[in-house]
């Protein structure tokens, strides 16, 4: 389970295990960017950056998860997404929370 919020309706935070993440740096290719280049010539989204910032996310959310299961938690609160430019074309995507130990039986 994992959440944005600081507690999960119906389980109580049983063991708090410390902060877990997943990080990644990516950076554009040239064909990428030629690519993304020609699709700004029209508006709209330009779906070669979209897709290359949702793979990145999503394997920072993988890692993050993988990291709390081998603390041994079942929950993640307060999960948060960060990304930094590093350089021009190199950024740094970061999902972050608190890894914990739930069970049944918290508020509602």
């Amino acid at each position: 389970m994992v959440t944005t919020a600081m507690e999960l309706p119906g389980y109580r935070v049983v063991r708090s295990l410390g902060m877990v993440r997943g990080i990644v740096v990516r950076s554009r290719s040239i064909v990428g960017n030629f690519l993304g280049g020609i699709q700004t010539l029209f508006g709209g989204n330009i779906t070669i950056y979209t897709e290359l910032c949702e793979q990145a996310r999503s394997d920072t959310y993988r890692d993050m998860v993988k990291h709390a299961g081998e603390m041994g938690a079942n929950a993640i609160v307060c999960v948060r997404y960060d990304a930094t430019e590093l350089m021009a074309g190199l950024t740094e995507v970061l999902c972050y929370g608190t890894a914990v130990v739930v069970e049944r039986g918290g508020g509602d």
